[in-house]
């Protein structure tokens, strides 16, 4: 009887060593599947046709203001490449690759103004001028840049004559690089020079269209944000007042939020790091670690789609020839309080030419900051609420 007890208690024990390895085989939730987008390979092609077959505009800077007061004034804005006496290219390959170059030089220049603003200018970074020398170049962060005379003027918007009197503004009088066919610059950063500091604007809000699109992109002052947006709060660096900073938190890919921690979007103690808003740069750079996961993960989605070599900055391409459409995975920026924006795949997987070579539309940067693109933001009416510190996104109000 007791052989026969103990057998039982083995085996009872053996089935309960079994169940409990199968059990969390058993009980494991299925991985969800990955969320995907549509792209329209065909419509973004066609741009590529038209934007090279376009004629060139007449006017000198393409802006018109839509109302007269400042506290509601819409301006339209069109792109400079569609501008009377813009650089001719062979061919849309030539063109993206004209494109790359000024961006990579812009990005270059934001990270180096950062970088002076938090170490400083130590006694060897200075040159002796003569007083002769004092009148130079302002450079924009491209390379274009201008010189003239630093003066104060009354600026006006519309056809009703109101305006605001002592705007400081630069006129120049040799203007190089892409300044050319443009009537001007509009600053509109965060420093107390830039015209929304200085109309004392509550706020502004811009809609910039496809790059290759000939509409044309819309500039609010004055404006809030809508109902509905999605929000993220605005930082500022106290090292560097210019850049408008936002607080992030994470991106996701096909729905799966990437390991990464959130000091890689954080302004450190000195002034480092953080990510930015910025309309004056194309791609989005972010740093290496974050790029490298972000990428990793989109590759792991768009396995069955066939590659192709990189071009200039762009280290993950694919060709589409044979495509019309295409399904990739979806990506979205996330911030705080659960908030997040899902980009439209034509926002991170871009035509490089016009044969169907299609590239994922982030870089790596080694700078410690991050820059949200134009590119990225296409589509989308970006707000800066000055007045409550709040940066917006509204996707599809252009």
């Amino acid at each position: 009887m007791a052989e026969g007890i103990s057998a039982s208690a083995h085996f009872l024990s053996a089935l309960l060593l079994v169940f409990s390895l199968l059990s969390p085989g058993l009980c494991r939730t299925a991985p969800r599947t990955l969320q995907t987008t549509t792209l329209d390979v065909s419509a973004s092609l066609e741009k590529t046709l038209a934007i090279l077959s376009v004629d060139r505009r007449a006017s000198d800077g393409g802006a018109t203001a839509e109302a007269s007061s400042f506290d509601a004034s819409t301006v339209s804005l069109h792109s400079r490449d569609l501008l009377k006496g813009s650089a001719e290219h062979e061919d849309y390959r030539a063109l993206t690759l004209a494109r790359l170059a000024r961006d990579s030089a812009r990005a270059e220049a934001l990270a180096t103004k950062l970088n002076v603003a938090v170490k400083g200018i130590r006694k060897s970074d200075l040159t002796p001028l003569q007083t002769e020398d004092l009148e130079g170049p302002v450079s924009y962060g491209d390379g274009s840049y201008t010189v003239g005379d630093f003066v104060t003027e009354t600026v006006t918007f519309g056809g009703s004559g109101a305006g605001v009197d002592n705007i400081a503004i630069g006129c120049g009088h040799d203007n190089e690089g892409l300044f050319v066919g443009a009537a001007g610059l509009l600053g509109l950063g965060g420093g107390s020079l830039s015209f929304p500091s200085q109309i004392k604007a509550t706020g502004f809000s811009y809609c910039l269209v496809d790059r290759d699109s000939t509409s044309s992109s819309t500039l609010q002052l004055g404006s809030g944000p809508s109902a509905g947006s999605v929000t993220a709060p605005m930082l500022r660096n106290r090292k560097f007042d210019t850049f408008y900073y936002l607080g992030m938190t994470g991106i996701s890919v096909g729905g799966r939020l990437l390991s990464i921690p959130p000091s890689s979007f954080a302004v450190d103690e000195s002034g480092n790091g953080g990510v930015i808003v910025d309309c004056g740069t194309a791609v989005t750079r972010l740093q290496s670690e974050v790029y490298n996961s972000l990428r990793d993960a989109f590759v792991s989605g768009t396995g069955s789609l066939p590659s192709a070599s990189g071009v200039a900055l762009f280290d993950t391409c694919y060709d589409l020839s044979s495509m019309s459409s295409v399904e990739v995975p979806t990506v979205s920026l996330h911030f705080p309080e659960g908030k997040k924006l899902q980009l439209p795949a034509k926002n991170y997987l871009i035509p490089v030419d016009s044969s169907g070579t299609f590239c994922f539309a982030f870089a790596p940067t080694s700078s410690p900051l991050s820059i949200i693109g134009n590119v990225q933001q296409q589509g989308t009416r970006v707000t800066f609420d000055v007045a409550n510190s709040v940066v917006a996104f509204e996707p599809n109000k252009c």
